[in-house]
């Protein structure tokens, strides 16, 4: 985990570095040129950029992300803090509801294979695929958007966990379409694959209650594939909400580094990229770990090899 956002955190701050353009002359170009140098000085632009990545990286040991250029005064950690808990929201939401939509459907299309119910499942999963999210953001906004009292946009002040469902009701959707997609082609695939299994043949021949063999026997050992690819997508759609959030105005992280990439604000950029990244890492971190829980072989087998 060190060393991958180790070298994350190298080649964002590289990348913006070298992006052409000074941050401080294309919003301060109208001041006076020592009060432009002194702004230089306070972001230690006037360094070399070894010493700037000696400084960046120092402060991100030490937990902090650094001051917006753009906002003076205002810490990306405070940033952080005031708009994680929009896009957190939004994507559990959709995680959850793609898990609870999903799982089943692919549960369901496995036990009905190559019947009408299959193809209806597999229909869906294939629109859910090819559809982008923005897309059907841009279709909730134009069909669903004022109706029944969701609303498209608007929704302004604190926002922490439970404020404002009913504007994250589409952009929940939007989100959500992808993952139930995904959910149900591999639950679906990973309980095929565990029903033609001779555990399972051995279950069935000794009587093995039916509720006891799906649950325990298939749904169980089915798990593995989904949350290989759960914990991801966890990360991608907390973080990967940017362009809903601007359609949908979100006041949440992904608008804001939009801005940032705007506004030249170089630090904002940096740091939420290397936060953004760090939560992508941890989810597969977690992930290793969960494997463990569903399955003990799996702990086990790395010990018979030692």
């Amino acid at each position: 985990m060190f060393i991958t956002l180790f070298i994350i955190a190298t080649v964002t701050f590289m990348l913006v570095n070298f992006i052409p353009g000074d941050p401080i002359g294309a919003k301060a170009k109208a001041l006076p040129e020592s009060v432009q140098q002194n702004i230089r000085k306070k972001y230690k632009l006037d360094e070399p950029i070894y010493v700037r990545y000696g400084y960046y990286l120092y402060d991100l040991v030490r937990g902090d992300l650094g001051e917006s250029i753009h906002y003076p005064g205002r810490s990306v950690n405070t940033i952080i803090k005031d708009q994680f808990p929009a896009s957190f929201k939004l994507g559990i939401q959709a995680v959850l509801l793609g898990l609870i939509i999903g799982l089943p459907l692919g549960i369901i299309a496995a036990f009905h294979r190559s019947t009408w119910v299959d193809y209806t499942v597999m229909f869906i999963a294939i629109i859910g695929i090819s559809i982008p999210s923005f897309v059907l953001a841009v279709l909730l906004q134009l069909y669903v958007g004022g109706k029944f009292g969701l609303p498209i946009a608007g929704w302004t002040g604190k926002t922490h966990m439970f404020s404002g469902f009913k504007y994250t009701v589409l952009p929940t959707l939007s989100l959500a379409l992808p993952g139930i997609a995904s959910n149900a082609r591999f639950m679906r695939t990973a309980v095929l694959d565990v029903i033609n299994q001779d555990y399972v043949l051995m279950a069935k021949s000794k009587g093995v209650p039916k509720f006891t063999l799906v649950w325990k026997h298939i749904i169980k050992n089915a798990m593995i594939p989904v949350v290989t690819i759960l914990g991801p997508r966890i990360a991608s759609i907390i973080t990967g909400t940017i362009v809903v959030e601007q359609l949908f105005a979100v006041p949440g992280l992904g608008r804001e580094l939009v801005n940032a990439i705007g506004n030249r604000d170089y630090t904002v950029v940096m740091s939420l990229t290397v936060f953004f990244s760090f939560l992508y890492v941890l989810s597969l971190l977690i992930v290793d770990i969960i494997y463990v829980l569903i399955d003990p072989r799996i702990k086990l087998e790395a010990t018979n090899k030692k």
